[in-house]
């Protein structure tokens, strides 16, 4: 594979723009879905290697892509955080949403376009304010303003649109490997399972890589690469780990390692499973998690795509 430099790898701001702007909370993904086929049809001619791709009742709204002989899998989530209408003017929360009062959501229901305005009352509970009454069970999201500088994009949903990109941006040059676009991680999970066992029987597969979107900490910085996960609230195996350090330091891709209590991925599904699956967390770090405002810095995004480009061949 040729050398490039992370820092001097052009970003496809449009197309990360797109993918932000989706209204596709856990439970909707239907808008994401039929975004990706369209866009994998109209691209796929351009791709080195083109690959089946495998939809339908059995996946929900889960896409599969299939290159060549495959060893590992990228799982990707398509949702993002969000709220339901309740009763009146009550909003419940999908995932862990994280806005101030004050912030701009939007959506749609039998009676048109809606763009009204997250409120707390004193206990925290989150309602909308509109001049009318929502459909209940209408999803809202942040109205999405994307803001792009030399150095850093900021933007809602970059978790986990930038990892729906990052795949779209292997899938250019993969030969041999299996894309996952899964549903519902941000509410719990529910689609891994499946589509890892689809996987597993069909071809054997039984490593994998989660294509997300980790946290800016006291030991993870911006622009300093992407961060490999030694562990989160789940504990991929140690030997599977050390491997794709291994791979990364000698490619000299540049690279962090996070240890982390708190949070979980698409990979605590497949450790859950009762399938033999291999499993690490590898993605750049983001500021202001499941906000409006999420920022993560160019050079992390380049050498995420690098650093899976050269693991999907080598793994």
């Amino acid at each position: 594979m040729p050398k490039r430099n992370p820092a001097s790898t052009a970003i496809d701001s449009k197309l990360l723009k797109a993918l932000c702007e989706i209204q596709a909370p856990s439970g909707h993904e239907i808008t994401m879905k039929d975004f990706l086929l369209k866009y994998i049809a109209k691209e796929k001619k351009n791709w080195k290697h083109r690959p089946q791709v495998i939809v339908g009742d059995l996946l929900q709204n889960c896409i599969l892509l299939k290159f060549g002989k495959p060893r590992t899998a990228i799982f990707a989530h398509m949702d993002t955080v969000g709220f339901t209408v309740r009763y009146s003017n009550q909003l419940v929360a999908i995932g862990s949403p994280d806005a101030e009062t004050g912030t701009t959501l939007i959506g749609k229901d039998s009676l048109g376009e809606i763009e009204c305005t997250l409120e707390y009352d004193h206990e925290h509970h989150a309602f909308y304010k509109f001049g009318r009454g929502l459909d209940r069970g209408t999803p809202l999201t942040y109205q999405v303003n994307f803001r792009e500088t030399p150095t850093f994009i900021e933007s809602p949903y970059l978790d986990n649109r930038l990892g729906v990109y990052n795949a779209l941006k292997v899938a250019e040059t993969l030969k041999d490997g299996v894309i996952a676009f899964s549903c519902w991680e941000e509410h719990g999970g529910g689609s891994v399972g499946y589509l890892a066992e689809y996987m597993f029987k069909k071809w054997q597969v039984r490593q994998a890589l989660i294509s997300d979107i980790t946290w800016v900490t006291d030991g993870v910085e911006h622009g300093k690469g992407v961060v490999i996960s030694l562990r989160d609230r789940n504990l991929p195996r140690r030997e599977f780990v050390e491997k794709i350090i291994s791979i990364a330091t000698k490619r000299k891709i540049e690279h962090q390692l996070e240890v982390e209590g708190l949070g979980s991925s698409d990979g605590g599904e497949l450790q859950r499973s009762h399938l033999p699956f291999d499993w690490c967390f590898v993605g750049a770090p983001e500021a202001n998690a499941h906000t409006p405002h999420e920022k993560v810095h160019k050079a992390d995004i380049t050498s995420m795509t690098l650093l899976y480009e050269v693991l999907m061949k080598e793994l």
